[in-house]
């Protein structure tokens, strides 16, 4: 006996979809080309922070040389941008899931506070990338004392 029930009927479906013997190719059929993603620039997740000198700026970049990293600052925005090379050990029909991002990445930061970007720092450890910026001295709170008259 057959079941007409709406899940019964998204079952078989997925079922059928499972089982189809060219899966991996009829999502790549949907989405276009194998080629769908390639033309897009993956984005940096970032931290922004500040202490009581300078802003700071932490972006992963693991997979990166430290070469192959662009960083670009203008009065109020920095700008980050890179190429995570895949080393294509294995076919994209043979993954069954993949959620790193390879390729070109690129991340814009538009800067809170006021800094002199001719000093600014960038290292990078443990795939880590750290930008230091100092404040500009305007930047920079200061308190004063208010005298009673």
């Amino acid at each position: 006996m057959t079941n007409n029930s709406p899940i019964s009927k998204l079952k078989e479906q997925a079922e059928a979809l499972i089982t189809e013997e060219d899966f991996f190719q009829s999502v790549n059929d949907a989405a276009g080309s194998e080629d769908w993603l390639s033309e897009t620039e993956g984005q940096l997740a970032v931290d922004v922070y500040q202490n009581k000198d300078e802003l700071v700026i932490k972006a992963p970049i693991a997979g990166v040389k430290p070469d192959d990293i662009d960083i670009a600052i203008t009065d109020d925005v920095v700008t980050i941008k890179g190429h995570r090379q895949d080393t294509k050990e294995v076919e994209s029909e043979h993954y069954f899931a993949q959620e790193c991002y390879w390729g070109a990445f690129s991340r814009s930061v538009i800067l809170p506070v006021a800094t002199v970007s001719d000093k600014a720092q960038a290292s990078f450890k443990n795939g880590i990338l750290s930008i230091r910026l100092p404040k500009a001295d305007q930047a920079k709170v200061r308190k004063i004392k208010v005298s009673a008259e």
